[in-house]
């Protein structure tokens, strides 16, 4: 570690509330848990986002108390935020995006594009692989992942092309969910999200998504569903084939979030996108980049070069590489970090 940092340099920010406008309802849990504005139609928060919606100069981007962005911050001192180890394997990218999701809609049936896709047809390093952690759902809810049967590509096209909501969806393997499973998707994969699931969700650092059904959202579809480039090619993205029962396996896990030691809560196959960890109210968590949010009590997080914050549930915060290795003492915390460089070498 370098001796010249100062504290400034490596502590630990609290982040304020980065909501912002979608096209389907939601927002008021995380309103509530954040103090942030709320809803009707902010149904997300980008939490340590050095990304912006796709299209977009600066929605999405995450600010610092001092009113910097993270993306400048890391920019010019990428060092001190990321770490020399990260910087060799993905140079500058932090490598994570996370947000709360809050849907008061069941979300659309879309798609994300893998690596591969993303470099071929938009130029971009990543694709767009993610995990939901359900911090609540209702009795009953649950998500759709991945076909049920095996489809053709014309017959998805025939139902986008219709806009037949109700077939796409009836389409799905369905999979009911609870407060801290964990669901890893894999890019390629139809999925949608049922009204009223509460969401924090860990991703590749973009905005792609395709939609194959838009009914009573606000948003054109037509137009802007397809990454904007056509349906004949964005639905190229598309895995078809249905999960096995082993593979779907392996991306699930289910957690209480309650006490216990220090674990990780994400399906061992993420390691190569990105990693979650629940830190139970005391605990070491090792030196890197790191976003964090509170999921339950009060206490302060202690670093090694960055000193001592108090924390609370609700609040988000990031963590500089150069505040070293930090301890949780009577929060509930669950930490994000980037990939394992190895494991991401060899991520589609």
């Amino acid at each position: 570690m370098d001796d010249t940092l100062t504290v400034m340099d490596a502590a630990p920010l609290l982040l304020p509330p980065n909501q912002f406008p979608h096209f389907y309802r939601g927002g008021d849990r995380i309103g509530s848990l954040r103090g942030g504005p709320g809803g009707p139609m902010r149904p997300e928060e980008w939490i340590g986002s050095t990304v912006t919606r796709f299209g977009e100069a600066a929605d999405g981007l995450s600010t610092l108390p001092d009113g910097r962005l993270l993306r400048d911050a890391v920019e010019a001192d990428p060092t001190a935020w990321l770490g020399p180890e990260h910087l060799a394997a993905f140079g500058p990218s932090s490598e994570l995006l996370v947000k709360l999701l809050d849907p008061d809609q069941r979300l659309p049936v879309h798609v994300h594009p893998d690596k591969a896709f993303a470099r071929t047809h938009l130029g971009l390093d990543h694709g767009k692989t993610e995990a939901w952690l359900v911090l609540e759902a209702s009795d009953g809810a649950g998500v759709g992942l991945g076909f049920a049967e095996p489809m053709r590509r014309d017959q998805v096209q025939d139902l986008v092309s219709r806009h037949d909501a109700a077939a796409l969806l009836a389409s799905l393997h369905r999979l009911p969910v609870r407060r801290g499973d964990t669901v890893l998707v894999p890019a390629g994969l139809p999925h949608a999200i049922d009204a009223g699931i509460f969401v924090l969700e860990l991703q590749e650092p973009t905005d792609l998504s395709i939609l194959l059904e838009w009914e009573d959202f606000a948003v054109d579809g037509e137009r802007d569903g397809h990454l904007g480039l056509g349906f004949g090619t964005a639905l190229d993205a598309l895995r078809l084939a249905p999960l096995d029962g082993d593979e779907r396996r392996s991306l699930l896990r289910a957690d209480d979030l309650r006490g216990g030691r220090p674990r990780p809560l994400l399906a061992g196959r993420a390691d190569g996108y990105f990693r979650a960890d629940l830190c139970p109210g005391d605990g070491e968590v090792e030196g890197g980049f790191a976003v964090a949010l509170v999921l339950d009590g009060s206490g302060d997080i202690g670093t090694e070069n960055g000193g001592t914050m108090p924390v609370r549930r609700g609040d988000a915060l990031v963590v500089p590489w150069a505040a070293g290795s930090w301890r949780v003492a009577g929060a509930d915390v669950v930490v994000c970090r980037p990939p394992l460089p190895g494991p991401a070498r060899d991520a589609p």
